[in-house]
């Protein structure tokens, strides 16, 4: 038990907390300095903003130090594992994500939304379901006694197909909903929130590791720079919520109607996961860091990509804040529910 508690640390445990305080923050903020938000949401270059896209990348490249692109020769010995995981990923998840969000957003909701508005609410839970989870995963697969190799793998190679994939699935998935879709944009963000810190990753890991050993990044480096991303997304988040104010005010039912939807998506993408790999006989190590990955978001950068889009007071970004919102209390129930079916 005490190495669950260790596994998963004080702002892991408590995010969903830390996402609301936040969202009282911003709004008082938002509230008492509107003039100065008005200026801050305009330091921009090719639509991205300045601020925000610097807090991101200090959340998303610490995960990116963890990628090992050696540890894909490793896939042969879970070759079914990991073609679960891709077809979940990349062929499944985005286009029921789009399903769940048009059922609600266009039909559900439709007399208390605009059709304006659920394009753009839809289009944030797109964006969210294109990108599977990356760095949360490695937590989740710990705690449910998941194969840490097979993680490890897992996470490489989506990274890399994320670069390829993100954007022509994003782009369909758009177009189907009628939004002009800016490939420009779309396309600068993968580069500046997931190739970048990518390649700085790599190459910042290989040279420590080289110059002072792998247990001394593992155990020293990474630990002392997991408190600036942190407080990287903290700030992402009142920031972001200091835009979305009079969203929330005007509309504070909203974000339990965006909940509902996300939180059906994850559950339904885990039991299709999970059911799955036990037909296919996956051993329990395999099958549940397989199930997580898919039902958990790469939600850094769906909110880095969500703003760059659509605007930082946009409903598309409200949705993507949302997801960090009921990621980690569904995420905790989904890792109890693996427990309680191990096998």
């Amino acid at each position: 038990m005490a190495e669950k508690k260790q596994a998963l640390g004080i702002f892991e445990k408590y995010l969903t907390i830390w996402v609301v305080l936040c969202i009282a923050g911003g709004i008082l903020i938002g509230s008492l300095a509107g003039d100065f938000m008005q200026v801050l949401s305009g330091f921009e270059i090719f639509k991205v903003n300045i601020p925000i896209a610097l807090l991101i990348w200090l959340m998303i490249y610490p995960m990116m130090l963890q990628v090992d692109f050696s540890s894909i020769k490793n896939v042969r010995k879970t070759p079914k594992g990991l073609i679960l995981t891709l077809v979940v990923n990349w062929l499944i998840k985005p286009f029921t994500m789009a399903f769940f969000a048009w059922l609600f957003f266009s039909k559900i909701y439709a007399a208390i939304i605009s059709p304006e508005m659920a394009g753009e609410y839809i289009a944030g839970a797109i964006l969210l379901g294109a990108a599977p989870c990356t760095a949360m995963v490695f937590v989740w697969s710990y705690l449910t006694k998941g194969d840490p190799t097979y993680t490890l793998v897992q996470v490489s190679v989506n990274d890399l197909i994320i670069l390829i994939a993100f954007v022509p699935i994003v782009g369909l998935l758009l177009g189907i909903t009628n939004i002009t879709i800016p490939y420009d944009t779309l396309l600068s963000s993968i580069i500046i929130f997931v190739l970048i810190p990518l390649i700085a990753g790599y190459f910042t890991s290989r040279s420590l590791i080289k110059k002072r050993g792998e247990s001394w990044f593992k155990q020293i480096f990474l630990p002392k720079l997991k408190p600036i991303s942190v407080l990287a997304l903290l700030l992402t988040l009142l920031l972001l919520f200091a835009f979305q104010g009079p969203n929330i005010l005007n509309n504070p039912l909203i974000i339990l109607l965006i909940a509902i939807p996300l939180i059906i998506q994850t559950y339904f993408i885990f039991f299709i996961t999970w059911f799955t790999g036990r037909k296919l006989r996956l051993p329990h190590a395999i099958c549940s860091p397989a199930a997580m990955i898919g039902a958990s978001n790469f939600f850094e950068l769906a909110v880095a990509v969500a703003i760059a889009l659509f605007g930082l007071d946009s409903p598309a970004a409200l949705v993507t804040v949302v997801g960090v919102l009921v990621e980690v209390p569904l995420m905790l129930s989904l890792v109890a529910l693996a427990n309680k079916w191990r096998y």
